[in-house]
Parts: C-alpha cells; sequence; structure tokens
C-alpha cells in the first residue's frame, strides 16, 4: 500500500519555485525578444551621447529675455492655461452626465448602460493626438482644436472613474429616500452625487493636471499656446530660446499645480 501525501503536490515549495522561475524566464526572454525586434542598442547610446550633450552646450544659457522682450509668449502662455481649464470644465461636466447613465445603479436601462460604456471606451482608445489630427482638418489650426481634442481625451477618461465610483456608492442613502417616495432624480440629487463628490472633485483637479501637460504637447502639433512657441524656436534651431520655453512650462506646471492643491484643501475643509 502506497501513503499519500498530506500536502498536494501543485503547493510544494520546490514545484511554486520551479513554476516561478519558469514564469521569470518566460519574461526575460520576452522583454530580450522585444529590445531585439526593436533594434535597441545600449552601446550605441551611449556611444552617441556625445549628441545630447553638444545640445545641451547649445541651449545654455537659456535666454530669458524673451521673458519681457516677446509679449506673445504670454499670451502662448495664457491659451495653454485656457485650453486646459475650458478642456477639463466641459469635458467633466459632460464625462459626469455620461457617468450616470454607464452606472448600474443609477442608468435607466441595461442598453443605455452598454452604449455609454461602449462609448466612453471608445473615446478613451483613441489617442489625443489622432483627436487633434481630425479636429485641425474639420475646424482649422488653433487652440479650439486642441481644447476640443482635450475634452474628448477628459470625457473618455474620466466619464469610466466617475460611473465606477457611482457604482460603489452606499446603496443605504438611496433605500431610504425611495422608502420615503423620493423619485429617481431625487435619490441621485440626494443620496449619490453627495457620495462621489469628493472623488468627482479629486478627479477634476488631476484631469486638469494631465490635460495641461497635454496642452503643452498639442500645441507642438498645431494645438497654439506655449507648446507652439516651443516648437517654433525648434523649428529655426533657437536652442537658448526652446530652453528658456521649457523653464516657462516648469514653473507654470508647478504654479498651478500648488494652485489645485490649495483649491483641494479649501474645499475638502469647507465639506468637513
Amino acid at each position: 500500500m502506497s501513503a499519500s501525501l498530506a500536502v498536494p503536490s501543485n503547493v510544494l515549495p520546490s514545484v511554486r519555485f520551479r513554476r516561478r522561475m519558469a514564469l521569470l524566464v518566460v519574461c526575460c526572454a520576452s522583454v530580450a525578444a522585444f529590445l531585439i525586434y526593436l533594434k535597441v542598442d545600449p552601446i550605441e547610446f551611449f556611444r552617441d551621447f556625445h549628441f545630447v550633450s553638444d545640445l545641451i552646450k547649445q541651449m545654455m544659457p537659456p535666454d530669458l529675455r524673451l521673458l519681457w522682450v516677446k509679449h506673445g509668449l504670454w499670451t502662448s502662455l495664457l491659451q495653454t492655461v485656457a485650453m486646459a481649464f475650458f478642456g477639463t470644465l466641459i469635458g467633466s461636466i459632460i464625462a459626469v452626465i455620461l457617468a450616470l447613465f454607464a452606472a448600474g445603479n443609477t442608468s435607466p436601462s441595461w442598453a443605455l448602460r452598454l452604449g455609454v460604456r461602449t462609448l466612453l471606451a471608445v473615446e478613451r482608445s483613441t489617442p489625443n493626438i489622432v483627436v487633434l489630427l481630425v479636429l485641425l482638418i474639420a475646424v482649422g489650426i488653433g487652440p479650439f482644436a486642441a481644447t476640443l481634442s482635450l475634452c474628448i481625451g477628459t470625457v473618455g477618461m474620466f466619464g469610466k472613474l466617475f460611473a465606477d465610483a457611482i457604482e460603489q456608492v452606499d446603496p443605504l442613502p438611496g433605500e431610504a429616500l425611495i422608502a420615503a417616495g423620493a423619485s429617481r432624480l431625487q435619490v441621485i440629487r440626494y443620496a449619490t452625487l453627495p457620495q462621489v463628490a469628493p472623488s468627482v472633485v479629486a478627479n477634476v483637479f488631476y484631469a486638469f493636471d494631465v490635460n495641461l501637460r497635454l496642452a503643452v504637447a498639442l500645441g507642438i502639433f498645431g494645438g497654439g499656446g506655449i507648446g507652439f512657441e516651443l516648437h517654433l524656436a525648434q523649428s529655426v534651431l533657437r536652442y537658448k530660446d526652446m530652453l528658456a520655453c521649457v523653464i516657462l512650462i516648469l514653473v507654470l506646471i508647478n504654479v498651478m499645480e500648488r494652485i489645485a492643491d490649495a483649491l483641494r484643501r479649501r474645499l475638502f475643509l469647507q465639506e468637513v
């Protein structure tokens, strides 16, 4: 008579170790295959690094005279902030409305929920650059196309986040309102939205932070703003002007981040 093992073989340390090692080998082989396919050569990077050092030498020192000589730079900076602000504001409002139809506990029908979820997935999977290229043909080059692109991107990404937050609310306050005779809209207004308000506010500030960086990138591709000034300086090989624009962008992003943090803390303290 053969004695049976008290512990299943698939949970033995030796078997688990072999499986983990096999998984590690497969992951390393996959990474190596991708690097070979992409023709990534670390040695070539270090061999040609002198091009980067030469560019840094040409960019130093930055031509900060642009800040008071080129008045259009401040206009471009204001355009970038405006693009991020309106793209976030309009996109967040539309995202909240669509999230109410995409959440299982607030959507009036499963078909509408599925349709809105599919729409959000399509918007979320479409890169902002692709949307901008289409809008540049539709509405022309300028900040308006970039603002629409940021708005569409905000709806796709944060519509799903808002819908997930709505589905995770505590159902007890809503059930109490329904028992008292409240309508669906009253339940959403007085039970659902107050619970998701902190999450919505935090995500809106985060969306503005993301859109501010995207507005700079979209400006390089024809969206206007400070990104266009950066692209213009690079096109005419004025690297000192380009570094000045980069410094201005970094200062702008840090200042707007501090302002957003202060507003968020103030709102949350008032709620408490």
